[in-house]
């Protein structure tokens, strides 16, 4: 066989590869980029295992979903709502309707917030250019199809990698204490409180329900099982390499902070980290830095509000179209930054609805994935079934233990 017949498969696998990047938007948002510098100018490396781990399981999830839409056809949503009488699928619904705001509050407020430190936008003003200008990288997808969005979201991920990344060639992590940091480990509750808000921020509800939409409509319902097979193997490739940037771009931000910004005040918020990297790292790395965000809430947003109309097709049964959901999540999260909400508090309340949220979406894809009525001989074995299992109650839990010291202070 020629060098040229044996490229033509790995091409032909390259092309397959998109979904997962675009699912992997979630893990890199504005509330990541809180949480993450928040844990590092904290705890130092202390909470490394603790991205890691997140990363992890968020690739394992993912998997799942993507699987679960090529195998049967159908969207998580559409499964779920088959499976509910019409009040129960309506209050369903109503949940996931608020998680998807909730996540679009965050992503909305980021890139206000970037805006804000690039340009000095007010911050109702720079919410309201976000949401024009992911309203053109909806139109993408709506006009050219998916593959081209992939291709902007891809693009989009890149910038957010070299924005978040960039400090760390002008001061590297200590590698032994990183390697340190992957030892589990609390240091007090306060940790826990910063952990659990560090993995609520990772495990993302709306891209949960989204990849499975993503995947079946990008490749299909494969029945022929060679070809379901090799599909399944390239979306597992597909959520290795985008879920394995996301998570690099995690662990990247919680060093840069651990390295830099360890001890030093105000880095609480996304305004004051931005400041303290710039004392830190000099005027380049913090207009780097900005820039990153910028294309964080860009790009997240539009993947929030694609993902808020597959939900709302799966369980209502209904299309909008995506632009008129664009601007009706877009009115709350402008409307309190016009108000004058403190972007930090309303950041930490849009992560308390997403760690409400994520039980009604994990515990229904373990269900389904472990049912052969619904993925036949691709229903989870053992192995699978006990992993994932352990996975849906550690992530339970510790968004309970959010939500609870959230509440109690």
């Amino acid at each position: 066989m020629t060098a040229t017949a044996r490229s033509r498969p790995a091409a032909r696998g390259l092309f397959l590869l998109g979904p997962a990047f675009v699912a992997a938007i979630a893990y890199v948002d504005p509330g990541n980029v809180a949480a993450n510098i928040s844990g590092g100018a904290r705890y130092g490396y202390l909470l490394v295992w603790v991205l890691v781990s997140a990363s992890l399981m968020a690739a394992l999830i993912q998997y799942h979903s993507a699987k679960l839409g090529l195998v049967s056809g159908r969207s998580l949503p559409e499964l779920i709502g088959d499976r509910m009488g019409n009040r129960s699928r309506r209050l369903f619904w109503a949940q996931a309707e608020l998680v998807a705001a909730a996540t679009d509050l965050a992503e909305v407020i980021g890139g206000a917030i970037a805006l804000n430190l690039l340009f000095g936008l007010p911050l109702f003003l720079g919410g309201i250019v976000v949401g024009a200008v992911s309203l053109s990288l909806l139109a993408v997808q709506s006009r050219y199809g998916q593959r081209p969005f992939e291709s902007v979201i891809i693009g989009l991920l890149a910038i957010i990698a070299i924005g978040f990344l960039a400090g760390l060639f002008v001061t590297p992590p200590d590698g032994r204490a990183v390697l340190g940091g992957l030892v589990p480990r609390f240091e007090g509750s306060g940790s826990v409180l910063v952990s659990a808000s560090m993995l609520g921020a990772t495990v993302m509800p709306h891209a949960i329900y989204v990849h499975s939409a993503l995947a079946r409509d990008r490749h299909g319902h494969v029945t022929a099982p060679e070809a379901r097979r090799r599909i399944l193997r390239v979306t597992r490739w597909d959520v290795i390499i985008a879920l394995g940037i996301a998570g690099l771009v995690n662990v990247g931000m919680l060093l840069l902070a651990a390295v830099n910004l360890r001890g030093v005040g105000a880095t609480d918020t996304i305004a004051g980290a931005h400041a303290a990297i710039g004392a830190a790292l000099g005027p380049g790395i913090a207009l780097v830095f900005a820039i990153g965000l910028l294309a964080s809430g860009l790009a997240s947003t539009s993947v929030g509000s694609y993902a808020g109309a597959t939900i709302m097709a799966g369980l209502l049964k209904r299309r909008i179209p995506v632009f008129v959901r664009r601007v009706v999540t877009l009115v709350p999260a402008v409307a309190l930054l016009a108000a004058g909400i403190d972007p930090t508090w309303a950041l930490v309340v849009s992560q308390v609805f997403l760690s409400f949220g994520i039980p009604f979406a994990l515990i229904p894809l373990l269900r389904l994935t472990n049912d052969p009525a619904v993925m036949g001989e691709q229903a989870n074995r053992r192995p699978a079934r006990w992993a994932m299992s352990l996975i849906v109650v550690l992530v339970i839990a510790l968004n309970l233990a959010l939500i609870w010291l959230t509440i109690t202070g």
